[in-house]
């Protein structure tokens, strides 16, 4: 009964062990046992800001502040993911017609397109940037 019971839990054992699967790729054990580490992509080309900006400017801008004097800064790759981020400065109206003046957005280009824009803060580049008219 005993050498059932010792069976049973080596296979028991055996079954779960076998279960796990293979390693991840930085794992202590030979290579044939490594899973492969997925292959990243490679790296996207710089977009042409001036271009996805003048094509998109309703994705940066709403309709109704009027963007004027529209510049864009050079891109620079995303720190926290694929795309590219530049900043993007205009006159703006307010919804009541009162001028806002020069306001500067970041934008997040991924794949050509504006994926996401946010009001710059004293704390980003925007400040030290050269800009170029659309």
């Amino acid at each position: 009964m005993l050498q059932i019971i010792a069976h049973a839990a080596l296979l028991a054992g055996a079954l779960a062990l076998g279960a796990c699967g293979f390693a991840d790729s930085r794992a202590p054990v030979p290579e044939f046992m490594r899973m492969k580490e997925a292959e990243q992509p490679p790296p996207e080309a710089p977009p042409d800001v001036k271009r996805v900006v003048r094509e998109q400017i309703d994705v940066v801008f709403l309709a109704t502040s009027y963007p004027r004097e529209v510049h864009v800064a050079p891109p620079h790759r995303e720190l926290r993911g694929p795309g590219w981020t530049a900043c993007v400065r205009a006159q703006l109206t307010s919804a009541t017609g009162t001028p806002l003046g020069v306001q500067t957005y970041i934008v997040t280009i991924n794949g050509g397109k504006v994926v996401d824009r946010r009001r710059a803060d004293a704390d980003d580049i925007c400040g030290t940037e050269t800009y170029e008219p659309i």
